[in-house]
């Protein structure tokens, strides 16, 4: 239990105070002091690990079963004993350009909280640091943890929205770049440039965007409920702060949708590009075989084995020919230039 239990304290008033190690005497301890509670912070546990602070807890088995599987949707549930909420905090990775997302479970009650956590995105050390820094906030009890962790979780949303937003920018920069050809490219063996086709780049980069979508969409719900009256394990007074956090969500959720329809926008400017460019391409191919096809075509039937053809011991035949195949050439040129096929 030492490897997965992350963190154990007993707050007083706001104020960490050194208590018994073992987390159900800590427990025993918050409850008969009246104004305390204990914090537990546990890490990717198993059932069994999870056992014995389940039971301790009096946590629900279906919200242990949810915290104990992960891969949920953000969601909040109400039980006898406990209050259950799921966070989906998310990670942006600037080497590769991608986000990442964790899950976090947070169980509050008469006296304790208890957080699990999955993966390397929750950003419970700093929260918890901050909140030890101010015991005006933290005196409040769980509520002040669950708000505090919302809170980061949401402001962490905006900050990586801002990111690929800069990400976005520079897809729209390439994309509708005059050259058409994409920059920041890799130098590959021989010198030239070696990028992955924009399409797919442009597809990858909506993919992630859907997936920073199913962390932060979903928590709407569950804020919206925090910011109104009558949900249990939670204080009145504390509405206004959830209030702020689910503007704060709002705001990152409109991002995130406006994400998706420019790169939606963006993937059909590209496609309607690269059919403009296919045309041209179709118009230059067509334009340099139709000049082709008429000395083919003149040398083609002056090749025929007939013994009787016009101009045939013409002296001044060949040259005719010649400059008539010539001529034919330079003034279709001429006329696809004009027209711009060439």
């Amino acid at each position: 239990m030492r490897a997965v239990i992350v963190d154990c304290a007993i707050y007083r008033e706001g104020r960490r105070t050194e208590g018994p190690k073992d987390f159900s005497d800590a427990l025993d301890e918050a409850r008969a002091i009246g104004d305390a509670f204990v914090w537990i912070g546990v890490h990717e546990p198993t059932e069994e690990e999870f056992d014995l602070v389940s039971s301790e807890f009096g946590l629900h088995p279906l919200a242990v079963e949810d915290a104990l599987k992960a891969h949920q949707r953000p969601k909040l549930e109400v039980y006898d004993d406990s209050l259950f909420m799921v966070l989906k905090p998310v990670v942006y990775e600037p080497e590769s350009d991608s986000v990442d997302t964790s899950e976090l479970m947070i169980f509050i009650g008469d006296s304790f909280v208890v957080t699990v956590r999955h993966g390397e995105g929750a950003p419970l050390h700093d929260v918890r640091e901050r909140l030890e820094a101010d015991p005006d906030v933290l005196k409040h009890g769980p509520t002040a943890v669950l708000y505090a962790i919302s809170d980061a979780v949401v402001d962490h949303y905006i900050d990586v929205a801002a990111e690929l937003q800069v990400d976005l920018e520079e897809m729209e920069t390439e994309v509708f770049a005059p050259t058409g050809k994409p920059a920041g490219k890799e130098a590959g063996p021989s010198g030239s440039a070696v990028s992955p086709p924009t399409a797919a780049r442009i597809y990858t980069f909506k993919r992630q965007v859907l997936e920073f979508r199913r962390a932060a969409a979903p928590l709407a719900a569950p804020m919206t409920r925090l910011a109104s009256a009558g949900v249990p394990f939670v204080e009145k007074r504390s509405q206004p702060f959830f209030r702020d956090v689910s503007d704060h969500l709002t705001r990152a959720n409109e991002q995130v949708e406006g994400l998706d329809r420019l790169l939606s926008d963006v993937l059909a400017a590209h496609l309607a590009q690269t059919s403009v460019r296919q045309n041209d391409d179709m118009r230059k191919i067509s334009a340099w075989a139709a000049m082709a096809a008429v000395p083919t075509m003149v040398a083609g039937i002056y090749g025929m084995n007939f013994e009787h053809m016009p101009e045939l011991g013409w002296t001044w035949g060949y040259p005719a020919v010649i400059a008539l195949m010539a001529g034919a050439v330079v003034g279709l040129f001429r006329l696809f230039k004009r027209r711009g096929w060439l």
